[in-house]
Parts: C-alpha cells; sequence; structure tokens
C-alpha cells in the first residue's frame, strides 16, 4: 500500500484563489495514470491530508482511491487505522510526505518516502527521495519503482502497447 499526502505530493503545494474566494490546486496527470495502473495490479492506496477541499475530493473519487482522512494534521492515527483496516502491516506501507505533519506516520511504516523538494527534516527521515518535486511526477516515480519492484511494470507496458 502506498500512503500519500496531498499538498506538495500529489501537488506542488501551491494554493490557487479565484475571485470568488474558492481554493484550487494543480495535480499531475502522470501521478493520476500511474496510480489507476498500479491499482489494476493489486497496489492499494490511502490519502491522508490536513486539508479538506471539494477539488480533493473530486481528484480522489476520479482516481478511485477508497481510503481518503481529509482535514488530518495528526496523520499517524489514521495510518494506524487504515492498516488495521486493510490488514496490511505498517512494515509494508510506503508513505510519501514533504512537510512535518508527516513525520510521525513515515516514522512508523516500513518505505518512508520524501519528495525532491521536502523539508530538509523529512528527508532525513526518508530511506527514499525521489527526484521529481510533488505534484510534478513524484507520485509517478514512486509507483515505478514500486511495479518494477514487484516484477510487474514491464507486464503492465507491454500490455499499453498492444493496439
Amino acid at each position: 500500500m502506498v500512503v500519500l499526502d496531498v499538498d506538495g505530493v500529489l501537488t506542488d503545494g501551491g494554493l490557487y484563489y479565484d475571485e470568488s474566494g474558492c481554493t484550487h490546486k494543480r495535480f499531475n496527470v502522470q501521478d493520476g495514470l500511474g496510480i489507476k495502473l498500479a491499482a489494476t495490479t493489486g497496489l492499494e492506496f490511502a490519502v491522508i491530508t490536513g486539508l479538506d477541499s471539494p477539488s480533493v475530493r473530486r481528484r480522489i473519487t476520479e482516481l478511485g482511491i477508497r481510503h481518503y482522512y481529509p482535514g488530518q494534521h495528526r496523520k499517524a492515527p489514521f495510518l494506524t487505522t487504515i492498516a488495521d483496516n486493510t490488514t496490511i502491516p505498517l512494515a509494508q506501507i510506503a508513505y510519501v510526505g514533504d512537510d512535518w505533519v508527516d513525520a510521525a506516520p513515515m516514522a512508523l511504516v516500513g518505505l518512508p518516502i520524501a519528495v525532491a523538494n521536502a523539508r530538509p527534516e523529512i528527508k532525513g527521515l526518508a530511506r527514499w527521495i525521489t527526484t521529481a518535486q510533488g505534484g510534478h511526477g513524484a507520485v509517478r516515480e514512486v509507483i515505478d519503482f514500486l511495479l518494477h519492484a514487484q516484477g510487474k511494470f514491464e507486464d503492465l507496458w507491454q500490455n499499453w502497447l498492444q493496439p
């Protein structure tokens, strides 16, 4: 299972306000396709985020992510809940984060990952740091790495080459 933060991981961390005061966020389509492709191989995803917004809810729904915990600044308890509900041990979970709110859950999992533009303290907790920045393909980089490690990448790729 891969657990993701939103702001700074699935997005570039920017908050965009329109004239009516609504907040908008920028998501990376390659990250999204990677999530959908990986899900077809049985890889599960969860999202725990400090903020809650309609645009994030929409994106999570579009991607088919079933485990979504918005408005959570203390993320570790929800990570434990996810592990309990899915019977996936914490040692078999990857967590991708970028800022201090991700520190506690990163300390609990088997594969803590920081995006390239994460805070230095978060990079210090990570076993792996992506080369891509959050919101710019970091999640896809993680997914491709995991699919290669599981021996699933090549079959998935070959399937997409078929007419």
